[in-house]
């Protein structure tokens, strides 16, 4: 089940800049013909960034990672992370509708179940956060996809069990794909959930709509006040699946997302912007549309979960099988680098341990990767 490793591995990084893609977790019906994704592939060096390269960042240090040691095994397609003031972590797997709870030395518990998850195709327990005043009011935050929806709900976890759940937001469009689903809180306290348009490309551009957006909300469930279009929950709209998001140290969000069939995207994300989906797929250079700042073809990314550390997005990537490090020095997206290249499968979520770790989850057991023994696991790297 768990197994602490001391040994430390090198990971092997790649210092070519790969920026192009697009690369989507339920591709195989909608991906472009082999001649358009070379063709992707051939130019997205130079679509890599957004402005001129006399914008780009000067060159400068970047953290090394390493591969400590397995933390945990025999995880049930894992999906969301988030820390306890212990150290240990709570995990949500996507089909079971548990939530384990994961120590540093590697013990494994179940502390309960959410109940309402219907999990299905890339839907089911998503993202959790701990709320950031835990230690006072002991709540715990989940989404999930329902019957007919997506939904998020909180709970109390006492530190053995789950009780009290409730629903805080509802209404949120759900479909076997496409469901976002990742959720956090914010550095002004509020929490920010990413969610998809389920299949339904034109609820992006909808206002009104909850699907394909980032949204902003109290803990209740409310509007968080300032959000730019008044009374309303949406944050950012114009996305097509939102399925990571992390702030940087200037309090910066960042989010990553599913393309279709030419580019997924690592964006900055500004109140009130429109990022443009379905009306465009990466870089447009349209005044009416934020560009993503990093962009890559299929074959390398569909992103998942992102964490900020170091100076760097570190980005999960499912088809991709690797880690990507995006420096962002000064704010601004330098030249990725990939880490891991297929050498654990498909990578999941992404986290920032109390200690200054990373916590890296595979994803092999959801039904598109191939299981290797021990699968899922837990990995722990270190930064130095």
């Amino acid at each position: 089940m768990i197994r602490a490793r001391p040994a430390v591995v090198a990971l092997v990084v790649s210092l070519a800049a790969v920026p192009a893609c697009s690369g989507e977790e339920d591709a195989d019906t909608s991906r472009g013909s082999p001649s358009a994704s070379a063709s992707s592939s051939a130019s997205s060096t130079s679509a890599s960034t957004t402005g001129s390269p006399s914008e780009s960042p000067a060159p400068t240090a970047v953290l090394q990672a390493r591969v400590a040691g397995t933390v945990a095994e025999g995880l049930a397609a894992p999906w969301g992370l988030t820390f306890l003031p212990d150290g240990s972590a709570l995990v949500s797997e996507r089909d079971t509708a548990r939530i384990k709870r994961v120590t540093a030395d590697g013990d494994v518990s179940t502390v309960g179940r959410v109940r309402g998850a219907a999990p299905r195709g890339e839907g089911g327990l998503l993202g959790i956060a701990l709320s950031p005043t835990y230690e006072s009011d002991s709540l715990l935050f989940a989404y999930l996809t329902a019957a007919n929806e997506n939904r998020v709900v909180r709970m109390t976890y006492d530190g053995n069990r789950l009780s009290g759940q409730e629903t805080v937001l509802d209404g949120i469009p759900a479909g076997a794909i496409h469901n976002g689903g990742r959720i956090a809180f914010g550095p002004d306290g509020f929490l920010y959930v990413g969610t998809g348009e389920a299949g339904q490309t034109d609820l992006s551009q909808r206002r009104r709509s909850l699907g394909g957006k980032i949204l902003r909300i109290t803990p209740d469930g409310e509007p968080a006040p300032g959000n730019p279009f008044g009374g309303s929950p949406v944050y950012s709209m114009g996305h097509r699946n939102v399925q990571g998001i992390a702030w940087d140290a200037d309090g910066q969000l960042w989010a990553a997302e599913f393309g279709q069939n030419t580019w997924d995207e690592l964006n900055r994300i500004e109140a009130g912007g429109n990022y443009g989906w379905p009306e465009v797929e990466g870089r447009a250079r349209d005044d009416r549309f934020r560009d993503p700042v990093r962009q890559w073809d299929t074959d390398e990314a569909s992103p998942s979960g992102i964490a900020i550390a170091g100076n760097s997005v570190f980005m999960a990537a499912l088809r991709g099988s690797r880690l990507w490090q995006v420096p962002i020095p000064g704010g601004r997206a330098g030249e990725p680098r990939a880490l891991l290249t297929g050498d654990y499968g498909r990578l999941r979520t992404v986290g920032v341990a109390p200690d200054g770790s990373l916590w890296l989850m595979t994803s092999n057991r959801d039904g598109r990767g191939d299981v290797r023994d021990g699968d899922d696991r837990i990995l722990r790297l270190t930064l130095s």
